[in-house]
């Protein structure tokens, strides 16, 4: 009766506002960037866990602008081998995020290396987004330090994000791509391992893209 009453001019316009009042979700991200040695493990890991929408190996932290993997291999160009990691923290959080870095993606108390490869290229980083990044970072380590969750200090350093270049397209996915090449095999695939094992429930089997 009410249909009948309003007529199909009426209706019209009042499906129209019922749409236009629908709530749409708001997509929100963050981004921090991690620094572990090669980028290649680092990557990798961060593709694995719930919550990240990209892991980029890249470059960040130095001075000398659209470098490249040669010019930051010689450790002149005071970038380090980084990951750009973009995450929800409704599905995942920043300690989460932390908890993997410094317990399965890398080792925090080796100063300028990460197991075979040495070099300031390769040191333990974190490159923050924001204040409230930069406090939950430092008050982290502090917590880690506090309970001396290591036998060595913790050398990670924690600067601002200036820039963040990516690395060579055939940097991208380089574990996805290269399984069985020896270095992943003896150095990469156990951070895998040790994630799946130590966050079954951050674990992922399928890497984000």
């Amino acid at each position: 009766m009410m249909k009948r009453l309003l007529g199909p001019v009426m209706l019209a316009m009042l499906a129209t506002l019922t749409i236009a009042a629908t709530p749409h979700p708001v997509a929100r991200t963050e981004t921090i960037v991690f620094a572990g040695g090669c980028f290649w493990g680092v990557e990798a890991v961060f593709e694995h866990v719930k919550g990240v929408s990209s892991a980029v190996s890249g470059y960040a932290g130095g001075t000398t602008k659209s470098p490249t993997y040669e010019g930051v291999s010689t450790g002149t160009t005071g970038h380090a081998e980084s990951v750009q990691v973009v995450f929800d923290p409704a599905q995942v959080s920043l300690e989460q995020l932390l908890q993997v870095f410094f317990t399965v993606a890398h080792d925090p108390t080796q100063l300028n290396r990460q197991g075979p490869d040495v070099g300031t290229q390769y040191r333990s980083a974190v490159f923050y987004s924001g204040a409230m990044q930069q406090q939950a970072v430092q008050a982290y380590i502090a917590a880690l330090t506090q309970k001396k969750q290591y036998s060595r200090p913790i050398v990670t350093e924690v600067a601002p994000l200036s820039v963040f270049y990516p690395a060579e397209s055939y940097h991208q996915g380089y574990l996805a791509l290269h399984p069985y090449q020896p270095y992943i095999v003896i150095n990469d695939k156990p951070k895998l391992d040790n994630l799946r094992r130590t966050f079954p429930s951050l674990y992922r089997e399928t890497p984000s893209t």
